[in-house]
């Protein structure tokens, strides 16, 4: 597998979906603004969401793909894979209908334990309705990894990670049909349009995959549910991942409590700050982690230790070459970057500034988050989903002992720097068991190209520290201002990193080169 080709290729459909989720969320904040609306469409939205990251993307995917790699291992006809991934599907599909109808019929009572036991304003007929609404997603995304898993198994990333474009274009098109009917003036209609909107998107989706699936030699049936010893076995593994893989989620679940108590558009500031944050986040963290994890695996199966180390040393190298930058970059610039997207309409300055405040908060945790993503395809490729289950057990119970110290003084600031302080608590805890097992270790060569990276990156802050108030005045005026005085300060940022990178030799040149070879990633693995 070329490392840096499959990586680029998810990360690059990445970024496409990442723009066009930006263009929603524009939007979506000139029309709803950080108002009663908009905390109910976010909370919404985020329900579905957060199962969909936690079971779907996380452990859905962490305990599948080495399975699947096994049954094409066995059999070249690959039958034995496909008679598993239907046995699975016709287990999933129905455990997908009965959980979404028992979360539909509690939506009162899951509204209204997230909003203070009703005390915080936001238990009302329309959240509710929102929720029931935009739930169903979960399903319909569910079925659609399972494709995406079989894909990515070949090794073919890029129709899975073009599929999320679909959902930011079917948001937009319900936006832009609301600004059409009544100028977006009223929004909770805009609000009932882009939750159905989710619908269709999940629909088209899962298509789309079951399209490519279908091409690459796959074809699918239901018949009747059967807990086969292979279903057993990815049940078993499922359960602790679904914990190990999603602290992430999981955080951001239990984060839905503490919103809940905190004043209108609390969930909104939330949401648009991590907009943000997952935008180096989904391209780069859960682009390397989706890269390396079958190829992982495979080095796991023949049981090459070396191959298995020089693949995770060059994740980790890209990963923090990319993420150290963009979280600096975010911190000293989440001001512009705010105000330039979101403020206008109904969005005011103050919650522009609220949510630049949350973006700082949040990018301390970026580079822990994209490790994290990086590490646990170390375990999940040797089939242990336990031991993340105990480190994301011990930083969820940091995140939350901070969120109570921290929200009564700092509120919502607080809550989204304890998550990022358990974030690497969890990402410490993980290379420790790694390490402490002999199956991976940073070397003195990594550590010091960290550095150089980290070096290269406080150059380009001390740059934007000076640069941003420059620009006072044309982040929040016209949109040719806007976009001017962002791209001036982005492309002067970047082209700093990116020349003390190169002078100070945080960039390995001869691995980039090696990595744009054929078949880079297992010949270099193969040198260790």
């Amino acid at each position: 597998m070329n490392l840096l080709k499959s990586t680029g290729t998810i990360a690059g459909l990445t970024l496409v979906s990442r723009i066009f989720g930006f263009a929603r969320d524009i939007i979506l904040a000139r029309v709803l603004g950080a108002g009663a609306a908009a905390d109910a469409w976010q909370l919404a939205f985020q329900l579905p969401n957060i199962f969909r990251r936690l079971f779907a993307e996380g452990a859905f995917s962490a305990a599948f793909i080495p399975l699947f790699n096994r049954k094409m291992e066995e059999d070249e006809q690959r039958t034995a894979a496909q008679n598993f991934a239907i046995d699975v599907l016709s287990v999933l599909v129905p455990i997908l209908l009965v959980f979404s109808a028992v979360m539909m019929l509690a939506m009162p009572g899951i509204i209204w334990l997230i909003d203070d036991s009703g005390q915080g304003g936001r238990t009302t007929d329309f959240s509710i309705a929102l929720a029931r609404i935009t739930f169903p997603y979960l399903g319909l995304i569910s079925v659609t990894t399972l494709f995406a898993g079989i894909l990515n198994s070949l090794s073919r990333f890029a129709a899975a990670a073009a599929a999320p474009i679909m959902l930011n274009l079917c948001m937009i098109s319900a936006l832009l049909l609301a600004i059409a009917l009544d100028g977006g003036s009223d929004p909770r209609q805009a609000a009932y349009f882009i939750a159905i909107s989710l619908g269709i998107a999940g629909i088209l989706q899962m298509t789309w995959l079951y399209f490519w699936a279908r091409k690459a030699g796959f074809s699918f049936g239901l018949h009747k549910p059967k807990f086969t010893p292979d279903v057993k076995e990815l049940g078993v593994l499922i359960l602790p991942a679904i914990f190990g893989a999603g602290i992430y989620q999981i955080s951001r679940f239990i984060d839905l409590f503490f919103l809940g108590r905190l004043p209108e558009g609390s969930f909104v500031y939330l949401a648009m700050a991590d907009r943000l944050n997952q935008l180096p986040l989904g391209i780069i963290g859960i682009a390397l982690g989706t890269a390396i994890l079958p190829a992982l695996s495979r080095f796991i199966a023949k049981d090459d230790q070396g191959g298995a180390q020089r693949l995770q040393s060059n994740a980790i190298e890209l990963a923090m070459l990319l993420t150290i930058p963009a979280a600096i970059a975010l911190f000293f610039a989440a001001g512009p970057l705010v105000t330039s997207f979101y403020v206008g309409g109904n969005f005011l300055a103050s919650d522009g500034q609220m949510t630049a405040n949350v973006v700082a908060a949040l990018v301390v945790g970026l580079p822990a988050y994209v490790l994290v993503k990086v590490l646990i395809p170390g375990f999940f490729a040797r089939k242990d989903t336990k031991t993340p289950v105990y480190t994301a057990g011990i930083s969820l119970i940091i995140n939350i002992s901070l969120n109570l110290l921290l929200i009564p003084i700092y509120g919502i600031v607080g809550l989204a720097f304890a998550g990022a302080v358990a974030a690497w608590c969890n990402c410490a805890m993980l290379y420790y068991m790694l390490h402490s097992r002999g199956h991976f270790h940073i070397e003195l060569s990594l550590l010091l190209r960290i550095g150089r990276i980290t070096l290269s990156a406080a150059g380009m802050a001390a740059l934007l520290i000076y640069a941003v108030p420059i620009g006072e005045g044309l982040y929040d005026g016209t949109i040719w201002q806007r976009v001017g005085a962002i791209t001036a300060l982005v492309s002067a940022g970047g082209l700093v990193y990116a020349a003390l990178a190169w002078l100070t030799g945080a960039v390995d040149r001869d691995k980039i080169t090696m990595l744009t070879k054929k078949k880079a990633a297992e010949e270099s693995a193969q040198e260790g």
